[in-house]
């Protein structure tokens, strides 16, 4: 089976989705599929390479705009291999490559991944959604990462027949341990008081993330570190606010952190915080990962699938509430056994439920069905 992805980025840009299509692309190329995944590249020139078993195409951009990268080659690029898939795997948002599908004639059986609606680009998301409604009736299947997703967003409940709850998965096994001296060591290297409790937030500094909220909450908290991995557009703004706040040193940001590292940075922390501010944090993966790597999480209800992700295991707050987020954090702090407990619960529900390898053979199953839809109405004689 040939199937094609299409985003507008791949690795090493690191993100969300970014992430999740390589981690399936992997999984899917270990399963025996011919996996090409077309994005546009973060320059003007083309790319053409292998990742592993995975064929990567990156087409020469134009310019970015509304977050949304611009490439004549990613259309080029669409015309000559759409029609030569067995299946067409669409990654939402990116209008462009949905634009590019329904250009394509639209003809090659396909599915959509709902990541997140357009939340912040309203305008645009107004004028694309003839558009994006055009594609969700085209696709036969969508694919929503949560439950709760699924219910909330205002554009699903048209084709919720044709969605299908596939939640995201991570490999596990990478963050179950760490050998025992070496978070110990890594922490210190974070700053000269390693003895402090420290909060850990990873992930990409967008507006939705809401650190805002947990340095606000360091003023109610002085005994407390934050140790901040990821870089990002939000993050000049974010290291003026802990200056202008008062606690810049207890406030550490680490930039990007190597992926065969990162679990060592989550056995490093004491607890994990996502304070997602908007319902562009669809589903949370950084969840996923601290909870396999045994830590108490907080996050907060936001309508999307951050609380379903977490579960009966962690702390639920309002979002934009840093009161609440520092009372969350106070009570896993003075009763060390429970929070340990919660994060036991939480390392089995990602166990039992957002394996790479649940999620991988679940999208071959919706591939299946919808190949074998595809070849008995081709069979089916004309009316």
């Amino acid at each position: 089976m040939r199937v094609i992805h299409l985003y507008k980025d791949y690795f090493p840009i690191l993100g969300g989705i970014e992430n999740h299509i390589r981690a399936l692309a992997e999984a899917q190329a270990r399963m025996g599929l011919e996996v090409i995944v077309l994005v546009t590249s973060p320059s003007r020139k083309t790319m053409e390479l292998r990742d592993g078993s995975v064929r990567v195409l990156k087409a020469s951009r134009w310019f970015t705009v509304a977050s949304t990268p611009l490439s004549l080659a990613f259309f080029l690029y669409a015309r000559r291999f759409l029609p030569q898939a067995d299946l067409i795997h669409l990654h939402h948002p990116y209008p462009p490559a949905e634009i590019a599908y329904l250009m394509s004639g639209g003809n090659r059986p396909a599915v959509l991944t709902y990541h997140s609606d357009i939340v912040r680009q309203r305008l645009s998301g107004r004028l694309y959604r003839p558009w994006l409604y055009r594609v969700l009736g085209r696709v036969a299947r969508i694919l929503v990462t949560s439950p709760v997703y699924l219910e909330t967003s205002p554009h699903l409940q048209a084709f919720r027949d044709k969605c299908r709850v596939v939640p995201l998965g991570i490999d596990v096994a990478r963050f179950l341990t760490a050998p025992p001296e070496a978070p110990r060591a890594l922490r210190s290297s974070w700053c000269s008081a390693p003895h402090r409790p420290h909060a850990l937030f990873v992930g990409r500094l967008r507006y939705y993330k809401g650190l805002d909220t947990l340095l606000q909450t360091l003023t109610r908290l002085p005994d407390l570190h934050v140790t901040i991995v990821g870089t990002g557009p939000m993050e000049r703004a974010w290291r003026t606010l802990a200056r202008d706040l008062r606690v810049s040193d207890r406030v550490h940001f680490l930039g990007e952190v190597p992926d065969p590292e990162l679990p060592l940075v989550y056995h490093a922390a004491d607890l994990f915080v996502l304070p997602a501010s908007a319902r562009a944090e669809a589903f949370g993966t950084v969840l996923l990962e601290a909870m396999a790597a045994g830590l108490p999480v907080v996050t907060t209800e936001i309508g999307t699938g951050t609380t379903w992700v977490v579960g009966g295991a962690g702390w639920i707050v309002p979002p934009r509430d840093p009161e609440a987020l520092a009372e969350a954090i106070r009570e896993i702090l003075a009763h060390p056994e429970a929070a340990r407990a919660r994060g036991r619960q939480g390392q089995e529900r990602v166990r039992r439920e957002f394996t790479l390898e649940k999620m991988a053979q679940r999208v071959l199953e919706i591939y299946e069905e919808v190949l074998h839809q595809a070849a008995s109405q081709s069979a089916s004689p004309n009316p």
